[in-house]
């Protein structure tokens, strides 16, 4: 039986993806597409994408630009992928990481009469009983949702955030396209192998479903909120639970002064020092202590309440770092701070896995550089930002691979120090984070830490010598019975097999058309079957076969540019 909903959806991901690549046409980039073996979607429509003046200026515009705007063009999935690839600086170079952190999330507002039916259909009564106002009118509009503010019916003024009507099914689509493009673009670019496109889409994926439902974030609210108890300086807006669901969700109005509006601030009586420490303290505390971070803190996202108190708003992306991430990181900075070459160089090795080994010497050399830069440096004049940033450096440089969870740190760090500084020309990160520094290096030396990390290990040997028997035997058997196999995968052939499918091709078009002119001359020679003008009709038709078919090859092997 015909599957209607399958039928429509493909027939909708057809239409999309030729959107998605006349976009890529557009804005020049032809020869990506060329290397995909994907132009064949467009070839009818090819010259409407690449002509035109939209066309031909975006095209005098750098490459980094064009793709920031072609994605704003494609809409939320392409917005939120530009703004996690400009977290990766171990990816992309510098140009791109600057464009790509501009991209705005601002949409239009979606009417208010489908905010009414999501919030009665997610929360099951009318909207009139679950809040006695409500403005119809967004406080803000981004890609995913739109915030409301409303009062609840004992006067207590919330935020309601809506997720956008069939978001959830625009974002499964490209999401399967941009699937299919990394595989091709693993198979068909030999130089993006590296990079991994494939698990890079599954990495976005995962962070895109997530931000897409706000029960999880909910739970990361609650996290965030029970981390915090009892600290004076940081406040989480509280979750109104009864009032929240996977598309709306519900929690106290944050009526403060953005981090940034320093005038503000001064004259509400804020010492601004201060709130750069609270600020900076606060992170530090996520980062090092519970090891869930915010991991979007712009000044946006940052409003300053009485006393001073810090309070971070939207919580759909947030970083993690397990414990053993947690200790190497401390490990690094201190290595670092002490001028310790062999200790750093032997952490970054540590670090992540390398598509081939590094030459131990040169990174030595490098790591040696790095540290010089610093060295004898005061603290008060280390700029933890350009730190992290060169030493991202050094990991694309040796293709070593970083967790995306510390490059999320990366940035969150770099933007609280930006904010900082900008708060306090005196502020420093690094004061702010050595006593963490120094307590978790001492919390390595405890019994207790020891006593875990040797059960840790215990258990390990213990999973792996469990295993190692049945392994053996099932290798053994396999191998006994001739059904042991070893799967070889070419990579970089892809291209040659098309080339020279489409050679052979055009030899047995080339001895075609010779055999129908060979033949058509001999026909003229004899006088039998119908006459033209008293030449054969057979080879007459034969002739103009072969013109026809030498005409078509002309032109294929003329656009494809390989004379």
């Amino acid at each position: 039986m015909l599957n209607l909903r399958r039928l429509n959806r493909n027939i909708r991901s057809l239409r999309r993806y030729r959107q998605i690549l006349g976009t890529l046409f557009k804005y020049g980039f032809g020869q990506v597409l060329d290397q995909l073996q994907v132009r064949f979607v467009l070839q009818r429509s090819r010259q409407i994408f690449t002509r035109g003046p939209q066309a031909r200026a975006a095209r005098r515009q750098t490459p980094a630009l064009r793709l920031r705007l072609a994605m704003e063009e494609l809409g939320p999935t392409f917005i939120k992928l530009g703004q996690l690839l400009s977290t990766r600086p171990d990816l992309l170079p510098s140009e791109y990481i600057d464009e790509f952190s501009r991209l705005q999330d601002d949409l239009p507002p979606f009417p208010f009469e489908q905010v009414l039916q999501q919030v009665e259909r997610e929360l099951g009564a009318p909207l009139t009983e679950l809040f006695s106002h409500f403005d119809q009118i967004p406080l803000a509009a981004a890609s995913i949702a739109q915030v409301h503010k409303a009062d609840l019916p004992d006067g207590m003024k919330v935020a309601v955030k809506i997720r956008r009507p069939d978001i959830e099914r625009i974002i499964a689509t490209d999401l399967d396209i941009l699937m299919s493009l990394a595989s091709l673009a693993e198979h068909h670019i030999p130089a993006l192998q590296f990079y991994n496109p494939v698990a890079l889409v599954k990495e976005f994926r995962r962070s895109i479903q997530r931000e897409l439902n706000f029960t999880r974030e909910g739970h990361t609210i609650e996290r965030f909120a029970a981390n915090f108890v009892g600290d004076s300086t940081f406040h989480v807006p509280h979750l109104y639970r009864d009032l929240c669901g996977e598309t709306v969700l519900t929690m106290e109005f944050i009526e403060g002064i953005k981090v940034s509006d320093f005038e503000k601030l001064r004259i509400a009586g804020y010492d601004l020092a201060t709130i750069a420490r609270h600020g900076a303290n606060a992170l530090l505390k996520q980062v090092l202590v519970h090891g869930l971070f915010h991991g979007d803190p712009h000044p946006g996202n940052i409003f300053i309440l009485p006393g001073p108190v810090v309070c971070f708003l939207d919580y759909g992306m947030v970083g993690r770092l397990d414990r053993i991430l947690k200790y190497q990181l401390v490990d690094l900075l201190i290595g670092i701070l002490e001028r310790d070459v062999e200790k750093v160089t032997r952490m970054l090795l540590e670090s992540g896995e390398r598509e081939e080994d590094p030459v131990f010497a040169n990174l030595k050399k490098v790591v040696s550089d790095f540290i010089d830069d610093y060295y004898e440096v005061p603290l008060q004049e280390v700029n933890t930002g350009r730190l992290l940033t060169d030493l991202i450096n050094i990991f694309v440089q040796f293709r070593i691979s970083v967790p995306p969870d510390l490059l999320l740190l990366s940035r969150a760090l770099i933007t609280m120090e930006g904010i900082g500084r900008q708060l306090d020309p005196d502020f420093n990160m690094v004061h702010h984070l050595k006593p963490f520094m120094d307590r978790l290096a001492r919390e390595r030396l405890t019994p207790t830490y020891l006593a875990k990390d040797l059960k840790s290990v215990m258990e390990e040997y213990r999973i792996l010598l469990r295993q190692l028997p049945r392994d053996l035997r099932t290798l053994l058997l396999q191998i006994s019975r001739n059904r042991f196999k070893i799967n070889l995968e070419h990579r970089g052939l892809n291209e040659l097999i098309t080339d020279l499918d489409k050679s052979s091709n055009r030899l047995s078009f080339s001895l075609l058309i010779s055999a129908l002119i060979v033949g058509s001359s001999l026909i003229m020679q004899v006088d039998k079957g119908p006459l033209v003008m008293e030449f054969p009709v057979l080879g007459i038709l034969g002739y103009i076969i072969a013109a026809v078919l030498g005409l078509w090859l002309a032109i294929a092997i003329l656009r494809s540019g390989r004379l």
